[in-house]
């Protein structure tokens, strides 16, 4: 799987690394491109994943405010009903990223 803005890839990881979660594909943190984000200090907090952390991704010159978000300490019913901890995975805006097998 892979991530790309353009022809830049911001993320890449094997399909059986990736955890897809309400039509959204979080890529694990190892397979985010070195300096690919930046926090953001948009505030959010999922009723059942809990806090996020929202990031800019930058690829080149461009910059998506808030293209991606993660749940650094996701809550224990979330990996329940996740099937698996997605801690710290990333997901990116798929309006604006564009998600390839």
């Amino acid at each position: 799987m892979k991530a790309l803005i353009g022809e830049t890839v911001v993320a890449e990881a094997a399909s059986n690394a990736v955890v897809r979660i309400e039509g959204n594909t979080y890529f694990p943190p190892d397979s985010v491109a070195v300096d690919a984000l930046r926090d953001s200090p948009t505030p959010y907090t999922c009723p059942w994943k809990g806090k996020a952390q929202y990031h800019d991704v930058v690829a080149g010159e461009t910059v998506l405010r808030d293209g991606a978000w993660s749940y650094p300490n996701i809550k224990e019913s979330a990996v329940t009903r996740a099937g698996r901890d997605f801690s710290g995975y990333v997901a990116f805006d798929a309006r604006e990223v564009r998600i390839e097998n």
